[in-house]
Formats: C-alpha cells, sequence, structure tokens
C-alpha cells in the first residue's frame, strides 16, 4: 500500500539533538524545553546513537539511577534503525512496526539528513495508524492472557453498552446486567 508521499516530505529536516557528554537530566531539559520524545545523539557533526523516554525509564530510574551522574552515551542505543528520504512513508511505517519503535532518523548517503516519527506519518496519512495500533493490540494480547473466568473489557455482545466486567454466558460476552 504506497501512499506516493515520501519520507522527506514529513521529515524533520532539523532534529533535536544531544552531545554525548551530557548528562541524562541535562537532556531531560533538552526534550522539555523542545517537547519532544527523543534525542539524536551526536559527535563530531555525525549522529552515534538515540535517546527515547523509554530509555530514561528502563535505564535510569527502573534501575534506581542518578540522572546527573549519567551521560546520553550511557543510555544511547547505538544500533540505529534507519530509513532512506526517498522512501514511502507507508515504508517507514512498516519498518517501524517490524522493529517496534516509533522514531527512524533519515539517512543519506551515510549521514542523518532528518527524523521522522510516528507522529509526523499520522499527521499526513492518518489511515497509517490503523497499522500501528494493529500491532499494539497483537503485543497486548501477547502480555494479557485471557480465559473465560477473566473479566474482560469491551462492548457486550446483548446490549451494545461498553462494560468493564464481561463474561461469557451462552458464548456471549454480556455485561452483569445482561447475565442477571
Amino acid at each position: 500500500m504506497k501512499t506516493g508521499i515520501k519520507v522527506f516530505d514529513a521529515m524533520t529536516t532539523k532534529p533535536v539533538t544531544t552531545r554525548p557528554d551530557n548528562t541524562v537530566t541535562e537532556c531531560a531539559k533538552i526534550m522539555r524545553k523542545y517537547t519532544v520524545g527523543s534525542l539524536l545523539v551526536k559527535e563530531d557533526n555525525g549522529v552515534i546513537g538515540i535517546i527515547t523516554e523509554l530509555d530514561f525509564v528502563t535505564k535510569i530510574v527502573a534501575k534506581g539511577k542518578n540522572p546527573d551522574e549519567m551521560l546520553a552515551r550511557d543510555i544511547m542505543e547505538t544500533d540505529l534503525v534507519t530509513i532512506a528520504p526517498d522512501k514511502d512513508i507507508y515504508d517507514a511505517m512498516m519498518e517501524m512496526r517490524a522493529s517496534d519503535i516509533r522514531r527512524l532518523p533519515v539517512k543519506e548517503d551515510k549521514k542523518i539528513v532528518g527524523f521522522l516519527t510516528m507522529k509526523d506519518i499520522v499527521k499526513i496519512e492518518p489511515q497509517l495508524f490503523e497499522l500501528m495500533v494493529e500491532k499494539i493490540e497483537l503485543r497486548e494480547m501477547k502480555s494479557k492472557p485471557i480465559s473465560s473466568t477473566r473479566n474482560e473489557e469491551g462492548m457486550c455482545e446483548s446490549c451494545g453498552n461498553f462494560s468493564y466486567r464481561l463474561t461469557e454466558d451462552s458464548g456471549l460476552k454480556v455485561c452483569p446486567n445482561c447475565k442477571a
């Protein structure tokens, strides 16, 4: 499903960056200042990594580390998944989906020339959002085993009302009112 819209058309050409020797606290302040969820880590005119909100949670907060004592280079991801600017944004979405990421540095001739996020794609081509939602739903299903005795949330198949406590009754998922 090609859209005809190129990565170049949707990408940010001046992504927010930090240096590898900035503290994690300094990185967080930069992210807050520019209202972004990630930073590219730049050294000697080249991008060497990326830091995302998830890195703050999993590598700092969850491990009880002090962000003033850690540097960007300590938490950045260096194995960058990138995309070319002439690719269709559908290809970018599929790469994000396959790699389970929401951000792609845009690379041309071994140089980062831009940055593409899920938000950028959704702004331009909202129907592509459905592809990501499907991936999220599949991932959630794996992490939440469903059993017939467990209450589920959703639409009652009898009355059509939403309920947080659906249970199975005669092969239908029904709310407590319809089960009674």
